[in-house]
């Protein structure tokens, strides 16, 4: 996969589409949840607002549209996830890597360009 061009694709894509989807994305959507008896619990949809109902489908639509997009083996490596943010987020970090890996990458290969000696008899 090209991940920078799939990852422009996708945002044009899903922005098309709703800002509300894209905003799916890139944030943590939870489900509602109530304090009931010092234990917390998960709300029942039928009383959900209407304005969670609409954050919960944004949520399912951009979930749908990555895995779409997806090949065989990227699916399953994110299908267990039920939320698109944390999907995202593990899509992203072998793909895109993150400063750190970045910048370890980059010091590996400055020492094995640093240490890379040409054998006896070989030639450029």
């Amino acid at each position: 996969m090209n991940y920078p061009f799939w990852k422009f694709r996708i945002k044009i894509f899903v922005e098309s589409i709703n800002k509300g989807i894209w905003h799916a994305v890139v944030n943590s959507y939870a489900i509602p949840t109530q304090v009931v008896d010092d234990k917390t619990t998960n709300v029942s949809f039928e009383s959900w607002p209407v304005k969670e109902i609409r954050r919960a489908k944004y949520d399912s639509k951009a979930m749908n549209i990555i895995y779409s997009s997806l090949n065989c083996d990227e699916f399953f490596m994110v299908s267990a996830y039920t939320m698109t943010k944390e999907m995202w987020d593990l899509i992203q970090v072998p793909l895109e890597c993150t400063p750190e890996v970045r910048r370890a990458m980059k010091y590996s290969l400055i020492q094995e360009y640093e240490t890379f000696w040409m054998q006896q008899g070989e030639t450029i």
